[in-house]
């Protein structure tokens, strides 16, 4: 059972037992719903409906659905999203002010020091390789497009298999290789890590941890916060590093970043009727 009836099913009203039979049936739909979608959906009220989930043992709805969460959708993906979304009613403004403290938070966290050193790592590399699978590939992209733009050696490693290997075997000493792994370090991120040692080449990392073992941690990391560990991580705070750290470098490059970049404009202008 989702939900345990707590006292003899003659205790309960018709629309109790209504509403804890479709709570049953409903499996995760109801944790992307509102009150009012699910009192439409019974053809009941919402103060029917709320009153029923009161009866069920709950104190309002909000604390039936973060009751659901791990019961209907499991710790994933999916999981992750009813729980952002169970917290409270969906609103736009409510997520653009969570976003607003994931900004403030990693804002918080940044080290200067830690900021000088992965700029002063991307301007020294002979080549920069950036690595990232799933949903951190987004800000992979990101990433090559604004260093490519800028005239930067770049190159983005395979996601994972035996392409990984042959992409790592041509990093050498004086290159950098940025790794984006928020929560945890993958397999292939760890075979990044420990290949450096006999490669020679630095490690730039994204994390969202506060704590790393020796053997996960980057020769410099720049913190992310992207959310709590159950809920929806959003790459608003990442994407904001991302630029900020592209200009960072090119406030250190001076005209030499802005070189490729006339470059692109001109050819543009060039070719604009093609």
């Amino acid at each position: 059972m989702t939900i345990k009836l707590l006292k003899d099913v003659r205790d309960y009203t018709s629309s109790d037992l209504r509403v804890a039979e479709w709570i049953e049936e409903s499996g995760e739909e109801i944790l992307f719903m509102n009150i009012g979608q699910v009192a439409e959906r019974l053809g009941m009220s919402e103060a029917t409906v709320s009153r029923s989930v009161r009866h069920l043992g709950f104190s309002d709805f909000k604390d039936l659905k973060k009751n659901l969460v791990s019961k209907k959708a499991g710790g994933g993906a999916a999981g992750k999203m009813a729980g952002t979304l169970a917290k409270e009613d969906f609103a736009p403004d409510n997520w653009f002010m969570c976003q607003q403290e994931s900004l403030r938070r990693t804002a918080e966290k940044l080290v200067q020091e830690d900021l000088d050193r992965a700029v002063a790592c991307m301007a020294e590399a002979r080549r920069i390789y950036i690595y990232a699978k799933n949903a951190s590939a987004s800000m992979a992209q990101l990433l090559f497009f604004r260093l490519r733009r800028m005239g930067m050696e770049v190159s983005l490693l395979p996601s994972g298999g035996s392409e990984i290997v042959e992409g790592l075997s041509h990093v050498e000493k004086q290159d950098l290789v940025i790794l984006f792994g928020f929560s945890k370090i993958s397999k292939e991120g760890k075979l990044i890590l420990d290949y450096r040692t006999s490669a020679g080449y630095k490690v730039l990392t994204f994390t969202s941890r506060n704590h790393m073992p020796d053997d996960e941690k980057g020769d410099v990391s720049l913190y992310v916060y992207r959310g709590e560990s159950g809920e929806y991580h959003s790459m608003a705070a990442a994407a904001a590093m991302v630029d900020m750290l592209v200009l960072a470098l090119a406030e250190k490059m001076k005209t030499d970043a802005t070189k490729q970049l006339k470059k692109i404009e001109n050819l543009k202008r060039k070719y604009r009727d093609l």
